[in-house]
């Protein structure tokens, strides 16, 4: 599973993560919600060790990232879609990554097959499309064929049809006993999608529980959202 025990991080002197505790447990879709600048994408980073903590420590399966061996077997993510060498073909891409984790080409195969991408294989990743591209960082995340999940904004860029895969897929990983945790801003597909919620605002947790106590006193997931994040803020803005 993955912890974050007080974790704290600035850049200069923003604050972008405050004191965040939370868990995301296996067996759950956990959606990450939180306005723009709320610190997501920052303690995602942490998590993966893309960067270091002021203090506190992000742990997956009880251990930081940065000290786990062959990590792809372990932790799969997603977190920027464009951040691939536009001159590599899809299968090139992937082989690499297998490569460094002691992963062999027939695995490629099978995750560009899981997502979709069989039929272009062997094209140049720059003439693909955004969701072309999330479908990619898909299979990269998957390579592994992780314990652990995680996804930035997965969706975007896709279809109707390729917005419904995503959360079937989602679904299924968790029903097999997998840790996920899923950023996204589509506020009517995260309740399709997510068992638990985690909402963060400045940095800081504001709430963290199941969609359905969430929805039990608001007509929908966005109007729990809407006014936890409300409060929030204006609790901060109080002298």
């Amino acid at each position: 599973m993955i912890e974050l025990r007080q974790l704290t991080k600035h850049y200069g002197v923003t604050l972008a993560v405050d004191d965040l505790t939370f868990t995301v447990t296996p067996g759950h879709v956990t959606g990450f919600l939180g306005p723009n600048g709320s610190g997501k994408s920052t303690a995602m980073r942490l998590i993966l060790g893309l960067d270091a903590p002021d203090s506190g420590e992000a742990l997956v399966n009880g251990r930081p990232y940065t000290s786990l061996s062959l990590p792809m077997r372990q932790v799969g993510a997603l977190l920027d879609a464009n951040a691939v060498h536009g001159g590599r073909s899809a299968y090139h891409h992937l082989l690499c990554l297998a490569r460094t984790n002691d992963l062999g080409p027939r695995r490629v195969t099978e995750v560009l097959e899981q997502v979709g991408l069989a039929g272009a294989a062997r094209r140049r990743v720059r003439g693909f499309s955004l969701g072309m591209k999330q479908r990619l960082g898909i299979a990269a995340a998957l390579l592994g064929d992780p314990g652990v999940l995680m996804f930035d904004e997965p969706v975007n860029g896709l279809d109707p049809g390729g917005v419904r895969w995503i959360r079937d897929l989602m679904r299924t990983l968790a029903a097999e006993g997998r840790t996920i945790l899923l950023s996204s801003h589509l506020m009517s597909e995260m309740a399709l999608t997510a068992d638990r919620i985690v909402i963060v605002g400045r940095g800081r947790l504001i709430a963290d529980t199941t969609v359905d106590a969430l929805t039990a006193s608001h007509p929908t997931l966005e109007d729990a959202y809407m006014a936890l994040t409300a409060s929030s803020a204006q609790f901060e803005a109080s002298p």
